[in-house]
């Protein structure tokens, strides 16, 4: 009779650990997501202030068409997409095309002088700021899901339970090209 006992204990502190595995998983990819909601808000104003900024700057660049394009195309695959993963590649791809409008800008002194478009710059620096923000949020929320996931024993059931890796929102590969390239001094 107490080996009946016995096993019935081993078994359900068996079964309280693998609940307690699952919750603390759950409570992870919970986070991760709450995070990237904190993201959604910061995207959705920069989607909001990415169609000013193409207006201002249209009249100064018309001959630069294919900039302009590339911006407006990528935020309406930023807006358009659905998953995380998706929203994190369109992101990635709009940071790049609004890299190369600063770029461009450059070469229009009365433009970088304007009254509109510096309040906009200003507006959509800001809002990079708090991007960068809740990305490293993100990111923490994101390293301590994949830590868990990875753990054992916690690996042994997180497959079981769907839980696998999930991506980083990092700066992409355009943009680490840009990073990397040792800044260029003039004078």
């Amino acid at each position: 009779m107490s080996g009946m006992w016995i096993a019935i204990i081993v078994v359900a502190v068996i079964v309280i650990w693998v609940i307690a595995i699952y919750n603390a998983l759950v409570r992870l990819r919970e986070n991760r997501e709450n995070a990237f909601a904190d993201i959604d808000v910061q995207l959705k104003l920069r989607h909001d202030l990415v169609p000013q900024l193409v207006n201002s700057v249209k009249g100064y660049m018309e001959h630069e068409a294919g900039t302009l394009k590339a911006i407006t195309e990528a935020r309406q695959a930023a807006v358009s997409a659905s998953s995380v993963n998706d929203k994190i590649a369109a992101e990635k791809q709009l940071g790049a095309a609004l890299n190369g409008l600063n770029i461009q800008v450059e070469a229009y002194p009365d433009l970088k002088a304007s009254t509109n478009f510096l309040q906009l710059q200003n507006e959509l620096a800001d809002i990079e700021n708090k991007l960068a923000a809740v990305r490293r949020f993100f990111n923490s929320s994101t390293k301590e899901l994949n830590v868990s996931v990875q753990k054992f024993p916690n690996v042994i059931f997180a497959g079981m339970f769907g839980f696998k890796q999930e991506p980083m929102f990092d700066v992409g590969e355009a943009e680490r090209v840009v990073i990397e390239k040792a800044p260029e001094v003039k004078f």
